[in-house]
């Protein structure tokens, strides 16, 4: 058995935890990115590979996720991928604080230049110093892993952007790779210091990896911080409580309504968005009550339809391109409730101008069906109540239609249908 025992004693292969990072960096990126970086430190892990493709995002969640990889205990490498992706704006300052940065062929990294807020300039000398904040950090970065300062300054200052190619004669990438099983042989032996200050060698012989792909709510919550999709949450939230409102105890829209807008909120929180445009939208739906219930024959409902215009406008006025609502989609919004409301205002006017007619008095002229034979009394049926009826004229049998000519207590007076010829 002693001899036996040394063949039976095997090293651990090496492991390799996986991340996958697909669309804008919004917080809770930066959470599944330090969620998984923490679990491949704690399980002690040759590496950490974060496979990017991002047209950028928030500068608040890039710094974040900048600062996990740069005192990650473990090497981490930030490779963009696949063929046909970039790392753009926060994607470049995060590709460059690896400790290993490496591209597919046919990806690209670069144009980090500040950019202006949305439909609101930023002032010149306000932009000056927010791109000279920028480019000293992508020089910090740059210059802490050994990479080209100047080109990756050139990143922000004048929004270059560089091929995997010019990414690699530049200094800013380690290397190229066609595919994950590619470059995991060339970063072995690969030397690297981590933040404590400790060098470690990557070892990748007989590997193993592990994927670690983002759970269902960091899915969901990643699909929802968006500001099309926080747009259309908030639209229909505020429509569900609406229905809810006009007709009590019907539950599901509200139920609905509730769950779209705490949705929306999480999301327009995320994106900062502005509190102004959430107050002018929620002005709106409220405008669109009012119209409801104290009908003003269309007053209330062009007020609510300026004041959703205005708001859908202005909601993200500090996020940049990436984060604006599409303007079709805020035209569709706004025709549909608009379209919406009009049809209700139009059944408004219309109830208001039709003589009021209540109680028992409103079932003269109507019709109704016979269940007992009248004789002449027995029983008819209408509106789904059954009545004591008596006829005027004679016997009607069961099954025959009758129109009712008078009403006397509970009582009901019919004279038979008249069939047409």
């Amino acid at each position: 058995a002693g001899a036996l025992a040394p063949a039976g004693i095997r090293a651990a292969a090496p492991t390799i935890e996986v991340l996958s990072v697909e669309g804008t960096i919004v917080p809770i990126v930066a959470d599944y990115i330090d969620r998984g970086i923490t679990e491949a430190e704690d399980k002690n892990a040759t590496a950490c590979i974060i496979e990017l493709n991002t047209p950028g995002g928030l500068l608040e969640s890039t710094e974040r996720i900048v600062q996990t990889i740069m005192n990650a205990d473990v090497p981490v490498i930030v490779y963009v991928s696949p063929k046909g992706a970039w790392a753009a704006s926060a994607g470049t300052f995060i590709t460059l604080s690896a400790h290993i940065a490496a591209m597919t062929p046919g990806t690209t990294i670069g144009a980090a230049h500040p950019v202006s807020a949305g439909e609101q300039e930023i002032p010149e000398e306000q932009m000056k110093k927010i791109t000279e904040f920028a480019a000293k950090w992508m020089k910090t970065i740059a210059q802490e892993r050994g990479r080209n300062m100047e080109e990756a300054q050139l990143a922000v200052t004048e929004s270059k952007s560089f091929t995997d190619v010019d990414a690699l004669d530049s200094n800013l990438i380690d290397l190229r790779a066609d595919n994950l099983k590619d470059l995991i042989p060339q970063i072995n032996g690969w030397e690297v210091t981590l933040a404590n200050g400790r060098e470690v060698t990557i070892d990748t012989t007989d590997y193993e990896t592990a994927t670690k792909e983002m759970s269902f709510i960091e899915r969901f919550l990643h699909a929802i911080s968006n500001p099309n999709i926080a747009y259309i949450l908030l639209s229909i939230g505020s429509i569900g409580i609406i229905a809810e409102i006009y007709s009590p105890g019907a539950l599901f829209p509200g139920i609905i309504g509730a769950i779209s807008l705490l949705m929306a909120f999480y999301s327009l929180g995320v994106l900062n968005a502005y509190w102004g445009g959430i107050l002018l939208i929620l002005l709106a739906f409220g405008l669109f009550i009012a119209e409801v219930f104290t009908p003003t024959f269309g007053l209330l409902t062009a007020g609510g339809v300026t004041s959703l215009v205005l708001g859908s406008l202005i909601l993200f006025p500090r996020g940049g391109p990436l984060f604006q609502v599409d303007p079709w989609l805020i035209a569709v919004v706004v025709l549909s409730i608009a379209g919406f409301f009009a049809f209700a205002v139009q059944r408004i006017i219309r109830a208001h101008r039709r003589q009021a007619s209540t109680g028992r008095e409103d079932l003269i002229g109507k019709t109704a069906l016979v269940k007992v034979a009248l004789e002449p009394e027995g029983v008819v049926l209408i509106q789904g109540e059954r009545w004591a009826a008596v006829s005027e004229k004679g016997r009607v049998k069961p099954g025959e239609t009758v129109v009712i000519t008078k009403v006397d207590g509970l009582k009901l007076y019919v004279n038979k249908k008249q069939q047409r010829r």
